[in-house]
């Protein structure tokens, strides 16, 4: 069981650097093509990816869970469609929120903050949160109001959207907690991406390709032609979305979500990591303490609760008279 763990572990490790790196590419491909754009097509082409690798998964019977019946097909498509809506709100509220000009750090470290939202977002789920949970939210509101607030108390656009973005995260973790055990990791992962990159292909129609002349066309195609662009799209369509998302359900699915979403907030780092060697871009020294924080209240979220709390049945029994 624990090799089992520990492999899943490294599996959501590979996924959550090539997440980090992806802020990268989302940074570069965004500015070239615009938000919903750049996210319809990494999106769809997530999806494609995974057409063949279901097919050859299918063909050598290796689709453990490939679904049989009616039934199974039901839970299969609802699943993937939940899953893709909430992928549709934080995808391009992060990617919007790039645009506007949040650096791949900050975002890195913003986006993570859904590792908080999960175990408080599990209360509704009937899971009990420990103190440490608590003191964690604490310290990372410190952490939040150096990072994203300046000294007259205003929070910028592109943060509050990378908080909502974070929200939207922990509703994506737990639906793929719920889903992923039953039903064939690829498949979900595919239809998770179809729904998001058809709806948001949809979305850049009438936000990026106003208004609708040839000259508006022509311009938006224009755009593809640049490297930017489509390094950017081959790296986050296929890695970051057909790669990475399908490792996180197969990840996932020997863990816990809260134990999950510790591993895979190290794409904070990476992302800190690559804006800096990459990018170029570099944090303030207030904007650095306030992700120092927001990285400690990450690990105190995940400790054991029973460091916390003392085993009184232990000790009670050690005084318990001898008869």
């Amino acid at each position: 069981m624990k090799n089992k763990q520990l492999s899943h572990s490294l599996i959501l490790a590979f996924a959550a650097l090539i997440w980090g790196v992806a802020f990268v590419a989302q940074s570069k491909g965004g500015e070239s093509i615009g938000a919903f754009s750049f996210n319809g097509i990494r999106m769809t082409l997530g999806g494609l990816v995974l057409l063949p690798v279901i097919a050859f998964l299918d063909k050598n019977g290796l689709s453990s869970k490939k679904p049989a019946t009616k039934e199974e097909k039901k839970i299969l498509l609802i699943g993937g469609l939940l899953c893709g809506l909430a992928l549709i709100v934080a995808s391009n509220f992060q990617q919007v929120a790039i645009n506007l000009g949040a650096e791949a750090g900050k975002a890195g470290f913003l986006t993570a903050c859904y590792i908080l939202m999960v175990p408080i977002l599990g209360i509704f789920f009937k899971r009990k949160c420990g103190i440490n949970i608590w003191i964690a939210v604490m310290i990372a509101l410190v952490g939040l109001y150096l990072l994203c607030l300046s000294e007259n108390l205003t929070i910028k656009l592109p943060d509050l959207l990378l908080l909502l973005c974070a929200f939207s995260f922990s509703v994506h973790i737990l639906l793929v907690e719920k889903f992923a055990p039953a039903v064939d990791g690829v498949r979900l992962s595919a239809i998770q991406f179809f729904t998001c990159g058809i709806v948001t292909t949809f979305i850049s129609v009438f936000t990026e390709m106003k208004p609708w002349d040839s000259a508006s066309l022509n311009l938006w195609i224009s755009s593809f032609a640049q490297i930017d662009a489509w390094g950017s799209i081959l790296y986050a369509g296929v890695l970051s979305s057909g790669v990475a998302y399908t490792l996180q359900i197969i990840g996932q699915e020997g863990l816990n979500s809260t134990v999950a979403s510790l591993v895979m907030s190290l794409e904070s780092v990476f992302a800190v990591l690559a804006g800096w060697i990459i990018l170029g871009q570099t944090l303030s020294p207030r904007e650095f303490a306030g992700c120092g924080l927001i990285f400690s209240a990450i690990i105190l979220a995940q400790l054991p609760k029973t460091m916390f709390t003392r085993d009184y049945s232990m000790h009670n029994k050690s005084h318990q008279p001898e008869t």
